[in-house]
């Protein structure tokens, strides 16, 4: 049972309090609760719960149902007067009483009318502890009488004059809903100056020729029975003055036209009301409707004000165009003068309506139920309000109070009645009648006396969930006689709750205001009077509040793409919560786009549709929360549309446009193109841009164009597709107002002259007849311009000219209108010639063995004979010094720029005889060649020998093959070869020189080691000196005796037995020393290494915690002195080939005067004996080998 919890009040003094029922329904208090173990053995006067309206308007084609229904213990009987006499329904067939209840049904379906049945009607719901009454209801049926019979003349009236179209429509029960129509049953059309007034009469202000019509028809609309009624149909004609001949005019008086105003322009006039004042009465409560219809000629308008204040804004509302106004739930305050005002541009009228606001009485305080316990006092009390001033009569089980049995322990006192020390026999219902002329009140109230000791209702081991932090309300709905004290006790002991920390309410309930985990628990209700006592325990559980630990986040997306938004849900893990996703506060559209992914939202495929407002929800059965992101589908804008072209000049015009939808993302600016439908159809050229804001553009416009515009918007995504195309506007014909571009003449032979020109194109054009005035004459001359007029081309020769002579040149646009203006002229040249003249003078300096300097002297100007583009140099080798064959001859070129008279050739072979000449060149060729010179280059450094090879390797010799270089530069003096011994940890030794003669390309060392790999460096040398060097590695053979003994020695049986004597023997020390350090001694051997440890053999150093020198084979072995670092001093061995750097100090390394290599080692130092053959490898048989020599 849901109680309504109510606030706390503060007690009244024992004795003086109600009896108050804290149960569900509290607003109407003082009701005994209708639980059904109570109502076994609870007593409780008649109360009446439903009955028919006050004024009940019937359908009489439908049985007559007047509704009472009652409650109360025991169940009422029912009776019922009529017109104020009993009405006894045995002794009509045709009424009948429902069982249980006292709703008469009046059965005139099957006979009977039922204006029969018309009267005033009461019902009386009565049982042992009183009697109550029902309203008084007059029954009346509905009523929707025919219009009576008329013949209704046509009207025929002026244009501009007034008209009221009467509709008078019968009296019906309840009135009519008026309304005007045609005969086809559409409405006629309603404006300012035509329009209903409240009465249902069709008002004109002026009529107008399109007024005249023959079906004005006014319908009345019943609608408690369904059906409509009309009258006859109005005819209309509405003429014009002019239309009315003479003879017409002349047989026509005023008076037989509707009405005599003349249908001039007029002030306007009042049609409705009357007057200028007049009187409006209204009850409070309802809707206050005046209204001020005037005609005139123009139509007047409508104001209102009120005179002693101001209208209420929240409760005025204008109807029928400003002629009526409404002011809703109006009361005693909105009475008052209220003035209308019409007004036209003849004149201003006003009418005022006084306003009185009656009201039927009202209630200020109905009398409540009271239930009281034997020798308790209590009142009834029964305020009501009207206007005029309600009287209250009392009356006491239906009937008045003055002749109803005496009870001692009442008193009335005006509007109270007040109760002391009542008993059981002082139960009854007493009726408060309020009225006056306009109504009345009728309030049913018992007096209930009862003694019953506290009984709880809440039920027992009720559990209540509660989220932390909020209030918890732990119910304890009682009922006793007298009324019952309630206490609240947590767990099994303690003291009574107290209202510091609880909130003890009325009607039982306690609330803990910020409920805890500590508040968690079994709380007991106890309820007392001087009858008895009752208790109830209920339970309490905390729960941790849903909360939404990652929210949805605003989105702004694209149309067309994907989004998604994230909603994590932390709850309390005894509750489980659902998670649904609502969409502007209602569901998700039903489309497959929308799916739902654990915490997930995805919309798919964006459209402009799925802007909005997501919410995430998640409900548990205590709480619930949401968040929320707003989505913004945003897109390139919409196209423009509406394109307009307004103020058309010859050479401007305006164009305006509508932008479209921006799809939520402002535009920046629109882009303007066009199309030239006469000279470039389909081909759209960018006009001019206008920043977003502006819908309009003056746009320059070229003559002879025939225009056609469209318009593209713009935003942060992109730009919208382009507008429909506008009108096309052809602007007039003119004369060109430019010449063309890029004008040259040049000579395509020694006696012409091309004059050619950019044309202009067809938008340039500016009319038909485009066509070219060519004029030339020489630079140097006296000559007169010559001319010609050449058709729409783009070049004109002029033949017989001189070679290479400067010309002025001009070429100037026209059409059928006119000259384009003055052109601009330019210089050209007739056509150039072969030069005539070589260079003379020509001499050559030698500046190294691949680098010479040539000098010559320039040749006359006029020999060019065309533009002197530069001097060109034809050098070829004739034949080379160190060989006797000659080569294939191939001329090299080289083109110096301009008027120069010198330049370098680099890039010569050394050694070599050269030869050359020089040519001057202009735009038509070369002229002829100058008188060969010839130099001759200088020896230069050979280029490395060709190759290197080693043949034939010994035990303790090397054979070395190469061929000479490919370019020796020079006459070759020696080789020179030097090598070195490299060790098998890269390090190099010692460096050796051997110089080699010029003429060998064989070579044996001797007297090397064996198994000793050699790097070897060779090169060759001139008188300018040595060449490139190129480098080679070696390795003599293995001595296979030793190699051989080395292996038997490692295979001898005695060597075998030896090692595992040894092996023995340290197995046998090792189990000495075992057992002598069990005994706790120190052996002799173990003192001597703890008092002189060898460092090389520690296995962890002290001081860093870091490995010693020692390691095994496989670890990289720290390098001892002398050895090279890897840095600067490790052999790398290139992919190609090999040079001294790599072996010796980087860049540092040098050689001396005699070639032998300095500085073998950087910063070497004495290296110790037995670490010169160290290596990081595993020893070898070799290597051991190595070791013993």
């Amino acid at each position: 049972m849901q109680l309504k919890i109510m606030p706390k009040k503060k007690r009244l003094s024992a004795g003086r309090v109600p009896l108050i029922l804290f149960l569900c329904q509290m607003i109407s208090a003082l009701d005994v609760p209708l639980d059904s173990k109570l109502l076994e053995d609870l007593v409780q006067p008649p109360t009446i719960i439903q009955q028919s309206p006050k004024d009940y308007i019937i359908d009489p084609r439908e049985n007559i149902v007047i509704q009472c229904e009652a409650k109360g213990k025991p169940p009422p009987s029912f009776s019922w007067t009529r017109n104020g006499t009993h009405f006894d329904i045995d002794k009509d067939p045709l009424v009948t009483m429902k069982t249980g209840s006292g709703t008469l049904v009046i059965n005139i379906m099957s006979e009977g009318k039922a204006e029969t049945y018309e009267g005033v009607y009461q019902c009386t719901a009565r049982n042992e502890r009183g009697a109550a009454i029902s309203n008084n209801i007059v029954v009346r049926p509905s009523r929707s009488p025919l219009w009576t019979k008329e013949k209704l003349e046509p009207i025929t009236l002026r244009s501009g004059q007034s008209l009221v179209l009467p509709c008078r429509p019968p009296i019906g029960l309840p009135p009519a809903i008026i309304f005007w129509m045609d005969n086809s049953f559409q409405r006629l059309p309603q404006s300012e100056r035509v329009s209903q007034g409240l009465n249902g009469d069709l008002y004109f202000s002026n009529v107008l020729p399109e007024d005249s019509r023959e079906d004005y028809i006014c319908y009345a609309r019943f609608n408690h029975t369904q059906t409509i009624q009309q009258k006859q149909p109005i005819s209309v004609k509405v003429i014009l003055v002019d239309e009315l001949n003479d003879t017409i005019a002349a047989n026509l008086s005023d008076t037989e036209v509707y009405g005599a105003k003349s249908n001039r322009e007029r002030p306007p006039t009042f049609l409705t009301p009357e007057g200028n004042a007049s009187n409006k009465e209204e009850l409070r409560g309802n809707v206050l409707s005046l209204e001020c219809i005037a005609e005139g000629l123009p139509t007047p308008i409508i104001y209102w004000i009120k005179e002693d204040g101001t209208l209420p804004i929240n409760r005025t509302f204008y109807r029928n165009f400003q002629k009526t106004l409404q002011i809703i739930q109006v009361s005693e305050a909105d009475s008052g003068k209220y003035q209308c005002i019409a007004k036209n541009a003849l004149g201003v009228i006003h009418h005022t309506i006084s306003v009185t606001v009656k009201a039927a009485p009202y209630w200020i305080m109905a009398p409540q139920n009271l239930v009281l316990s034997p020798g308790e006092d209590g009142a009834l009390i029964c305020r009501a309000n009207g206007n005029p001033k309600p009287r209250i009569s009392w009356l006491s089980n239906g009937v008045p109070i003055e002749i109803a049995p005496d009870d001692p322990s009442r008193k009335i006192s005006g509007d109270t009645i007040i109760f002391s020390s009542v008993q059981e026999r002082s139960s009854a219902v007493y009726q408060c009648n309020a009225s006056n002329e306009y109504g009345y009140l009728l309030g049913n109230a018992f007096v209930n006396v009862l003694a019953e000791p506290p009984r709880i209702l809440t039920s027992a081991n009720t559990l209540y969930q509660v989220i932390a932090n909020r209030p918890a309300l732990l119910d304890c709905a009682f009922f006793g006689s007298p009324l019952p004290t309630i206490e609240w006790f947590k767990g099994t002991k303690g003291s009574a709750l107290r209202e510091d920390t609880y909130v003890l309410h009325e009607n039982g309930t306690l609330e803990i205001p910020v409920a805890q985990k500590d508040s968690t628990g079994t709380y007991t209700c106890v309820a007392r009077n001087k009858l008895g006592m009752a208790k109830n325990e209920v339970h309490l559980e905390i729960k941790d509040p849903t909360r939404i630990i990652k929210q949805p986040e605003y989105a702004v997306v694209q149309r067309g793409s994907t989004v998604s938004f994230e909603c994590k849900v932390k709850h309390d893990h005894t509750l489980i919560p659902t998670v649904i996703w609502l969409k502007d506060n209602g569901e998700l559209p039903s489309d497959g786009r929308f799916t739902i992914d654990k915490d997930h939202l995805v919309v798919a495929d964006v459209s402009d549709n799925d802007g909005g407002t997501y919410t995430c929800v998640a409900n548990t059965t205590l709480d619930n929360v949401s968040a929320s992101a707003v989505l913004s589908v945003v897109d390139v804008p919409n196209p423009p549309f509406d394109l307009e072209l307004t103020d058309q000049l010859d050479k401007s015009v305006q164009l305006s446009w509508t932008p479209g939808d921006d799809n939520n993302s402002p535009i920046t600016k629109f882009i303007i193109e066009y199309e030239d439908a006469m000279h470039e159809a389909g081909l759209w050229r960018h006009q001019t841009e206008v920043p977003g804001t502006q819908t309009t553009a003056q746009l320059k416009l070229s003559p002879y164009v025939n225009y056609s515009f469209r318009v593209m918007a713009e935003n942060s995504l992109g730009r919208s597709l382009p507008s429909e195309a506008s009108e096309q506007y052809l602007t007039k014909a003119a004369e060109p107002d430019k010449n063309p571009m890029t004008v040259e003449g040049l000579g395509s032979e020694p006696d012409n002259l091309v004059i050619t020109w950019q044309p202009l194109n067809g938008f340039e054009s500016n009319g038909p007849g485009l066509q070219y005035k060519v004029s030339w004459r020489q630079k140097d001359g006296d000559d007169e311009w010559t001319s010609v007029v050449v058709a729409n081309v783009s070049k004109y020769i002029v033949s017989g000219t001189p070679t290479f002579v400067p010309y002025l040149i001009k070429v100037q646009a026209l059409n059928d209108v006119g000259f384009a203006p003055e052109p601009a002229v330019v210089m050209g040249h007739s056509g150039e010639d072969l030069p005539m003249v070589a260079p003379g003078n020509v001499h050559v300096t030698v500046v190294n063995s691949t680098l010479a300097e040539v000098h010559w002297d320039p040749v006359p100007l006029k020999s060019v004979r065309g533009h002197l583009q530069g001097y060109r140099i034809y050098y070829w080798t004739d034949q080379n010094s160190s060989k006797r064959n000659r080569r294939h001859i191939e001329k090299k070129i080289l083109t110096f720029q301009g008027s120069k008279t010198h330049g370098m050739l680099p890039g010569l072979e050394p050694f070599s005889h050269y030869t050359l000449n020089i040519r001057v060149i202009n735009g038509k060729g070369e002229g002829p060649a100058s008188p060969d010179r010839v130099f001759h280059t200088p020896e230069g450094v050979p280029s490395a020998p060709s190759s290197l090879k080693i043949v034939n390797p010994t035990l303790d010799s090397l054979t070395l093959e190469w061929d000479p270089p490919s370019h020796p530069n020079g006459i070759l003096t020696e080789y020179t070869l030097k090598y070195q011994p490299i060790n098998s940890t890269h390090e190099l030794g010692p460096l050796v020189d051997l110089k080699i003669p010029a003429n060998k390309t064989r070579w044996t060392l001797k007297n090397l080691n064996f198994s000793t790999r050699y790097k070897f460096y060779f090169y060759a040398q001139t008188s300018a000196g040595s060449g490139s060097q190129i480098t080679e590695e070696a390795v003599t053979t293995v001595d296979e005796a030793m190699a051989s003994r080395q292996v038997d020695i490692a295979t001898q049986g005695w060597f075998i037995g030896l090692m595992c004597a040894v092996a023995l023997l340290i197995l046998i020390l090792l189990i000495v020393c075992f057992i002598r350090r069990n005994k706790g001694g120190k052996y002799p051997v173990k003192e001597k290494e703890d008092a002189h440890a060898d460092p090389e053999i520690q296995p962890m150093k002290e001081d860093d915690g870091t490995f010693g020198e020692y390691s095994d084979a496989e670890d990289h072995k720290p390098l001892k002195k002398g050895s090279r670092t890897p840095s600067d001093r490790t052999v790398k061995k290139e992919d190609s080939d090999d040079s001294l750097v790599d072996y010796g100090e980087g860049v540092n390394g040098q050689f001396n005067e005699d070639g032998s290599f300095i500085g073998q080692y950087s910063g070497k130092k004495e290296k110790e004996p037995a670490e010169g053959n160290e290596s990081s490898e595993a020893p070898s048989p070799v290597n051991a080998m190595n070791s013993f020599v």
